[in-house]
């Protein structure tokens, strides 16, 4: 084992930053990864002199090391790992290992639900408010790419589970944790305090000087910290009540009360839907926090663009509205949607279940849902779950022939959502690349 031996499992995104941040502070750095390596990673990583191995891992080498640095995607009961942590060999996530070389404030949000657009709606303040400040973690670019590269004041960073777990000494100066619901149980033994130990993981190692911003209207949040005895300072918002809020909503407005009150009509949001106000309570609340000034708060809070497949309008055909949102991949996610529609719905679903629970949505698909498209190998959970409340569900395997029967059974004034509620890997590469085939045959009817 040799302490200036740093392995690195896994060779997209994060691994190829983690294996560039550790050349640069003097590591010997081996890469190994399973599977094939994409092009543009093993072209940057051979242009650096940094070994790496693809399509298999060399345990030997691999067992050499002073430390490992895991891809998100790798679950801690995989061969590899459970061999690396017999040896005693520390296995840490590429953003605990970034955050040794960098001096900036860290902003990090984690949640099941909301927590893409609330870190892009909070780098898009920053930004706007003039700081150096770099976007990464979970979304864009590598955070080690990052701190090898450049010199931010401040992160925004997208934390999922898996990167917490991996987060030792790791401190956020703001943490936002939007909310906690079941997602990924195959993960943690099906066990879901397993999940919320994970997610409670963005607050450790916070003092009194640091912040913890969350979601007073989320159940399972409040019981967990219920239990905990905090030293940081909290700032919970709710949509539904008032006292002891940092942000809530009062007569159509989201007010603020940090540094001075902050009040704007929902109206004004350029993000609508119930679970965009709790989005924009979040970043509004960190901005605040920040000592923004309220009229840039205001103007980002209005000028702000949502990402691609989450609640993205795709186009009208024949008077039905086409929405791509591929990235729900949860129940929750997907309630969201079915709550926020106006319209009646055809909704297309299906794909690789990770332990859902349907019951959640029933009142909202018998209230919403006309008809239900399935695109997935395997449909018979959604089918069993929803064939007592909706008597036309069709079947379909590919984007094309899902969008074609949606269209087919909708009529002049209905929306289709694309609001898969399961993971996409039966079919598709990512939610990505499924939501860019929902629009490219939206585009094409």
């Amino acid at each position: 084992m040799s302490k200036s031996k740093i392995v690195i499992l896994g060779a997209a995104e994060s691994g190829t930053g983690a294996a560039l941040l550790a050349k640069k502070q003097g590591y010997d750095v081996f890469v190994s990864d399973a599977g094939i390596i994409q092009p543009k990673y093993l072209k940057i990583l051979k242009e650096n002199n940094i070994r790496v191995e693809s399509g298999k891992h060399t345990y030997s080498e691999i067992l050499e090391a002073g430390e490992v640095i895991k891809s998100p995607g790798i679950p801690d009961t995989a061969e590899i790992i459970l061999s690396i942590k017999s040896k005693n060999i520390p296995v840490i996530s590429e953003l605990e290992f970034a955050y040794r070389y960098t001096d900036a404030k860290m902003i990090c949000i984690t949640g099941t639900n909301g927590k893409t657009t609330t870190t892009l709606l909070t780098y898009h303040i920053l930004k706007n408010a003039g700081f150096n400040v770099g976007l990464g973690g979970n979304i864009g670019k590598s955070f080690a790419l990052q701190v090898a590269e450049n010199n931010f004041d401040h992160y925004v960073l997208e934390v999922s589970s898996f990167q917490l777990d991996g987060m030792y000494d790791f401190k956020a100066d703001i943490s936002i944790l939007t909310n906690i619901t079941a997602d990924h149980l195959d993960r943690y033994d099906y066990k879901l305090q397993n999940y919320i130990d994970s997610k409670f993981r963005i607050t450790q190692n916070q003092t009194g000087a640091d912040r913890f911003i969350y979601c007073a209207d989320d159940q399972l949040t409040m019981e967990e910290i219920s239990k905990k005895n905090f030293t940081m300072q909290m700032h919970p918002f709710s949509i539904y009540k008032k006292d002891g809020m940092t942000a809530y909503l009062e007569n159509e407005h989201l007010t603020i009360q940090l540094n001075n009150q902050f009040s704007m009509s929902i109206k004004d949001l350029a993000l609508q839907g119930k679970h965009n106000l709790y989005n924009s309570m979040a970043s509004g609340i960190a901005a605040r926090a920040l000592e923004i000034r309220k009229d840039v708060v205001r103007e980002s809070f209005a000028d702000f663009e949502n990402i691609e497949h989450r609640l993205e309008f795709v186009n009208t055909v024949h008077g039905i509205d086409f929405i791509n949102d591929s990235k729900a991949t949860n129940v929750n996610s997907t309630w969201y949607a079915l709550e926020s529609m106006q319209k009646p719905v055809i909704w297309i679903a299906g794909g690789v279940d990770k332990g859902n629970d349907y019951t959640m949505l029933m009142n909202l698909v018998k209230k919403h849902v006309r008809a239900i498209v399935c695109l997935g190998t395997d449909n018979a959970k959604i089918i069993e779950a929803f064939k007592a409340i909706i008597p036309e569900i069709v079947e379909t395997q590919n984007a094309a022939d899902a969008v074609r029967e949606a269209y087919k059974l909708g009529k002049k004034g209905d929306v289709v959502l694309l609001s898969p509620c399961c993971a996409s890997f039966d079919l598709f590469e990512n939610y990505e690349d499924r939501g860019r085939q929902f629009k490219a045959a939206v585009r094409a009817l």
